[in-house]
């Protein structure tokens, strides 16, 4: 049972795959004959670790460059991860961004922690504006920082001025969420934005 002084005062929200749907597959299914051939290429040329180093700030040219040079015969499809980066992004997750717009209009403080590449985090939040709404945000690839580094939970605790104790953060990674708890801050595992509105109220948040 959470005590009432031990409430959390402030929302601080992951963005992919919690705000808005990311799955580079919504891109590369029109661009691949089969479903095996789109996925050795994400596996193997455009791998989830080499969009991490995106995330941590490695410029798009620069990355877009090496994979070329590795992988010249699919030279359309690496470009494409920059140039159609958008199509990965099909739409909002609604009932997500409805929890946030609700927080906002009973005037609860929100927060981002996003791995995320600066310029593609800027174009979508011109797309989906209430990504530019937050009351702060930490954003990986302009800090040299990715979940779940502990340091990047600091940063957003110190630039902001906020003690961890009054911060709630959720997450679709466990690592992520895990790592949020360690710095303090209290944590939820995002499944779904019916089980997320449970659980902000059920830690006090006016979500009806």
């Amino acid at each position: 049972m959470i005590r009432q002084d031990d409430r959390p005062r402030c929302v601080v929200f992951d963005i992919g795959r919690v705000l808005i749907e990311w799955d580079p597959r919504h891109l590369y299914r029109h661009m691949f004959a089969s479903a095996d051939e789109m996925e050795w290429f994400l596996a193997n040329v455009c791998t989830p670790a080499w969009n991490r180093e995106l995330d941590r700030g490695l410029p798009f040219d620069e990355a877009i460059a090496e994979r070329t040079a590795c992988f010249p015969v699919h030279r359309l499809a690496i470009e494409a991860y920059r140039d159609r980066w958008q199509e990965m992004v099909p739409h909002a997750i609604e009932g997500s961004v409805a929890i946030l717009e609700a927080l906002r209009r009973a005037d609860v403080p929100t927060y981002a922690i996003t791995n995320f590449a600066g310029e593609t985090f800027r174009a979508t939040q011109r797309r989906f504006p209430f990504l530019a709404g937050f009351d702060g945000a930490i954003v990986s690839g302009d800090v040299g920082l990715l979940k779940p580094d502990p340091r990047i939970y600091r940063l957003l605790l110190d630039r902001y001025g906020l003690d961890a104790a009054e911060c709630v953060f959720m997450d679709d990674v466990p690592a992520n969420v895990a790592a949020a708890r360690s710095v303090g801050m209290h944590g939820l595992d995002f499944t779904d934005p019916p089980a997320l509105r449970r659980d902000l109220a059920a830690l006090g948040f006016p979500l009806a």
